[in-house]
C-alpha cells in the first residue's frame, strides 16, 4: 500500500498591525477645549489600513 500524501494547510493570514484584527474605537469627548471630558459612549470606525478586513495588507 502506498503511503498517504499529506497536504499542507493554508497559513493563517497575519492580523493588521494597527487594529489587531478588530474595529477601531474612540472615546467620545464633549465640551470646549478647556473643559473637555469623556463620556461613557464610544464610536467605532473601520481601520484605514485594512478597511475593516482585519488582515494585514500586502507589502508590494
Amino acid at each position: 500500500m502506498a503511503p498517504r500524501k499529506r497536504t499542507t494547510s493554508a497559513a493563517k493570514p497575519k492580523k493588521c498591525p494597527d487594529c489587531k484584527g478588530n474595529e477601531v474605537t474612540e472615546a467620545v469627548r464633549v465640551g470646549t477645549s478647556r473643559k473637555r471630558r469623556e463620556t461613557a459612549d464610544h464610536q467605532t470606525a473601520l481601520c484605514l489600513t485594512c478597511f475593516g478586513t482585519g488582515t494585514a495588507p500586502d507589502q508590494t
